[in-house]
């Protein structure tokens, strides 16, 4: 485990595995994890809210195994639409289907000897998971369209922010597959439950921006209490964009309060008023629901993959629901 010291003699320093920091309790536990499962070919679920750095986890397993020298591939299975999913897996010959103007090779065959993450696993349709099951079992499949079968030589890491078990209970997740993938889990913590590894990143996120540009731009103290404040509901990632957004905008001195509140608060609308929905006793659910998706679009400003983790479903699911609604406004126009 390595040191990353930030010159704060008061301070903890942020240790590092691979590519992942931290100091906290919380994070030296994974990190024991990751180092005793890394050398290991075990598969591993990595478990963990959005932006809590289950990629960067990933990743550092794969930089402590055997595999390290070979390739490392990500596909995230949520945002690949249902009929396209088996192709990028597993890749497909040249004619067929419409628009397979060339042969492709699938992340199976690019990540060759190395390490696959499948991120948002819980995501993928059920009838792909049947598939995924048995590559994992015989290490063999096809490309669609071929009828040469390829050996696999790839360790797989899933992740997922829902929980797994939940989305076995409710129908959308195998058990077998579940069981085959969570041979060794890993519960990424989320950053406000890091104590001081929120400052230590702050400042270890502006030593990289200073070094890059020269410079020597610093936190104010009102920054320093917005660290500890504010809730990060976005993680790790919404920590680092602040940081890069306040140290283009600021001199010499930053301050983040500004930065936090204008993402929640624009067009002189009160946070309190814009997180409030009024909803007509005797509402269809449809249009109920219709209109709570709306308006957390509107909160997020667009933002669909931040609209769906508040909402609490998939990137594919709010797509699908917008979809249908898209098309109802046409037939009523119609």
């Amino acid at each position: 485990m390595n040191s990353v010291s930030l010159g704060y003699s008061e301070q903890p320093s942020l240790s590092a595995v691979g590519s992942l920091l931290g100091a906290s309790p919380a994070m030296q536990e994974v990190f024991r994890l990751i180092e005793r499962v890394g050398p290991t070919e075990a598969s591993v679920l990595l478990t963990g809210e959005s932006g809590s750095g289950k990629e960067l986890a990933a990743q550092s397993i794969h930089e402590c195994s055997p595999r390290r020298g070979r390739p490392f591939v990500a596909i995230n299975c949520g945002a690949i639409p249902a009929g396209l999913i088996e192709a990028e897996l597993f890749g497909y010959e040249k004619g067929s289907f419409t628009g397979a103007v060339r042969a492709h090779a699938g992340v199976f065959e690019r990540a060759q000897g190395g390490t696959l993450l499948l991120d948002e696993v819980t995501e993928m349709p059920l009838d792909m998971q049947t598939r995924l099951l048995r590559v994992l079992e015989t290490r063999k499949y096809y490309r669609v369209g071929a009828s040469t079968e390829y050996s696999s030589d790839v360790r797989v890491i899933a992740a997922t922010n829902r929980c797994p078990l939940q989305a076995v209970q409710n129908g959308n997740f195998r058990e077998d597959l579940l069981y085959r993938l969570a041979v060794f889990p890993v519960h990424m913590p989320p950053l406000r439950s890091r104590g001081d590894d929120v400052a230590l990143l702050a400042e270890h996120f502006l030593a990289e921006l200073n070094a890059q540009a020269r410079s020597q731009k610093r936190l104010s103290a009102l920054a320093r209490m917005t660290l500890k404040q504010h809730p990060w509901p976005g993680n790790v990632r919404e920590l680092k964009n602040c940081i890069e957004r306040a140290f283009i905008l600021g001199d010499t001195v930053l301050e983040l309060a500004p930065l936090i509140q204008g993402a929640i608060v624009h067009n002189g609308d009160s946070a309190s008023d814009r997180e409030r929905l009024d909803i007509r006793v005797g509402s269809r659910i449809h249009d109920m629901e219709r209109s709570l998706i709306e308006a957390t679009l509107d909160y997020f400003k667009g933002n669909k993959r931040r609209a769906a983790d508040a909402l609490g479903c998939s990137l594919k699911t709010l797509y699908n629901k917008l979809n249908g609604y898209s098309q109802s406004q046409e037939c009523a126009n119609s």
